[in-house]
């Protein structure tokens, strides 16, 4: 079991009393709320190349400068999935042949795709990227002013404290400062403090009888701890029982799988959990992309197809956003890879999203219409994705300039249904 609270082990006193809004413990706690919506945020981390998940097979530029074992075909022992869009109707796009569980879902009206989209501004770096669209902002200046993360505004503007997760070892920047945000990457071997009921008395009294912010967020972390803990299903041995996937649904033992498994465990425990930030890495390839991709690609599919077969019965009250930091170049590299590029694909799945459409505005792969002649370039912020699916599923449009500061989102996009 690892867990860790950002407040709780990184933050310390650092935290203030406004950030961490009144530390009830209704976060996890409280009454069942199985009513409100769920919005899970999976960030591939490392640029996944957009070029490669929805790939424009047959445009004769992409043809041109992508090696035949980088680029999505038409035909041949293995072809993307082949998707019907009115997108760029002049251009086959497919889905990678690894990624085609995800057709399934486009198919049926579920997941809505957005290419070329991502952060405006024209930074490679992976820690500048995912820094910005964590604080949901677009430029470098506005840290200083921004240290908390988008998800963090978006749950302080809310009317009460809700619950919120992520399936990481730590806290990510998204949720920083969120007092009552766990960390949670595995249920199976189940939520309690390891070496028994000693360290939590020591813990509990270490931090009994005080109102400070520091506090207030340890007893909150080992009061939920307890509770979730409670509510894993327990063998006569005291042991967690293995997961029961609804709907035929197999989680393979990846990251996706791991991390999806445990949302779902916690989503139909009906605490009324509001945010879950998911993390699958290994997206940066810069050599022998090939296979790698294809392994991961395959790898996130199924997982995301598992998830949402296994969470049928919540589809109405829930919403998946994927993203990434940046896509990737265009031309093969020397190593056959592909280095960090620019523009990449959204992904938003949920029941009640006007899925079986690629959104957004396709800018041609031609020299003169890549970002800086070698990128694919960004015509959709990631953040009108972002804005869209907040002022559509939770009635955070009032709370929208301040999520994301400086930012006008202009036209909905009409991925979500109205």
């Amino acid at each position: 079991m690892a867990l860790t609270r950002r407040n709780l082990l990184k933050w310390g006193t650092a935290v203030t009393a406004a950030s961490l809004p009144g530390l009830r413990h209704i976060a996890f706690a409280g009454e069942e709320r199985s009513g409100n919506h769920c919005l899970v945020v999976v960030f591939l981390r490392g640029g996944c190349d957009g070029l490669s998940l929805l790939a424009p097979t047959d445009d004769p530029n992409y043809v041109a400068d992508r090696a035949p074992e980088l680029r999505v075909q038409t035909s041949g022992p293995k072809p993307g999935r082949a998707l019907r869009q009115n997108f760029a109707p002049q251009i086959d796009f497919r889905l990678h042949p690894e990624a085609a569980p995800l057709g399934e879902l486009y198919d049926a009206g579920h997941l809505a795709l957005v290419h070329a989209a991502g952060l405006q501004n024209g930074t490679r770096s992976h820690f500048v990227a995912q820094d910005l669209m964590e604080r949901g902002l677009a430029d470098s200046p506005g840290f200083k002013e921004t240290g908390d993360g988008w998800v963090t505004r978006f749950l302080l503007a809310t009317p009460s404290t809700l619950p919120a997760i992520a399936t990481t070892n730590a806290i990510p920047a998204a949720l920083a400062f969120h007092g009552d945000s766990l960390a949670i990457p595995d249920l199976r071997g189940g939520l309690a403090l390891p070496g028994g009921a000693q360290p939590k008395e020591v813990l509990a009294a270490l931090y009994a009888g005080t109102n400070d912010p520091f506090s207030l967020a340890a007893r909150t972390t080992l009061h939920d701890m307890e509770m979730i803990d409670a509510r894993l299903p327990h063998g006569a041995d005291g042991k967690i029982l293995a997961y029961q996937a609804e709907q035929n649904a197999v989680y393979e033992e990846t990251e996706t799988g791991r991390s999806l498994q445990t949302v779902a465990r916690l989503l139909k425990m009906d605490i009324g959990l509001s945010i879950a930030c998911v993390d699958v890495d290994g997206w940066d390839h810069h050599e022998n992309m090939g296979g790698r991709f294809a392994n991961l690609a395959g790898q996130f599919a199924r997982g995301l197809s598992a998830f949402w077969n296994d969470t049928a019965r919540y589809h109405d009250r829930l919403t998946v956003v994927v993203m990434t930091e940046f896509g990737r170049r265009l031309r093969t590299n020397k190593s056959n890879g592909t280095d960090h590029g620019h523009g990449g694909v959204m992904m938003v799945l949920g029941g009640q999203i006007n899925g079986g459409v690629i959104y957004g505005r396709w800018p041609g792969l031609a020299s003169a219409e890549l970002d800086n002649g070698v990128d694919l370039s960004v015509t959709t912020d990631y953040r009108s994705v972002l804005s869209e699916v907040l002022s559509a599923r939770f009635a955070g449009a009032s709370a929208l300039p301040r999520i994301f500061p400086n930012f006008s989102a202009g036209p909905r996009l009409g991925i979500v249904r109205t």
